[in-house]
């Protein structure tokens, strides 16, 4: 078996199937094969954590850098790390980040706005930061669903950000 440096037999294993699959994006759950109880389980996700293979993206939601990636970095669209981290329900991405996806503007936004019903805050993922706007079911009920590569998300309809730049200015 290919041995690489500081990665364990099973964790080796782990990261192998988890690439073999194309299954970047991934719960604990899906690495139960490899595991004979929850206590290895949480160890074995722990160190790879810890030796920067997968990364955190919330609480039951791990992301596998792939092999290919360049000394160890690499990055999603941070659309599709939104629906990611939101589990693909009760949200909206919006702000200058919509703005910029409907080419309404030409800048370039720092971050990525997301409205909500489930969390509030600040988080950043692969270098991306996400400023999580709470809100209710009827605000982040409208949106339209986008596609990038295989992966939707929801973003607020061009219209509407068309309404929310000119509230700015």
């Amino acid at each position: 078996m290919l041995k690489l440096n500081g990665l364990s037999n099973i964790e080796i294993a782990v990261i192998s199937k988890l690439e073999f699959d194309e299954k970047y994006f991934f719960t604990a759950e899906d690495i139960d094969r490899f595991t004979e109880n929850k206590t290895q389980r949480y160890n074995i996700i722990k160190n790879i954590v810890k030796k920067g293979r997968i990364l955190k993206i919330n609480r039951k939601k791990y992301y596998l850098v792939p092999i290919k990636a360049k000394s160890g970095s690499w990055s999603e669209h941070p659309f599709v790390i939104a629906d990611e981290i939101l589990d693909g329900k009760d949200y909206v991405i919006g702000g200058w980040a919509a703005a910029n996806y409907w080419r309404l503007t030409d800048q370039i936004p720092f971050q990525v706005d997301v409205w909500t019903t489930r969390r509030q805050g600040k988080l950043e993922v692969m270098n991306t930061r996400f400023v999580f706007h709470r809100s209710t079911k009827n605000k982040v009920g409208n949106y339209a669903t986008q596609k990038i590569g295989d992966k939707t998300f929801r973003i607020m309809p061009k219209e509407e950000s068309r309404k929310w730049i000119k509230s700015r200015i």
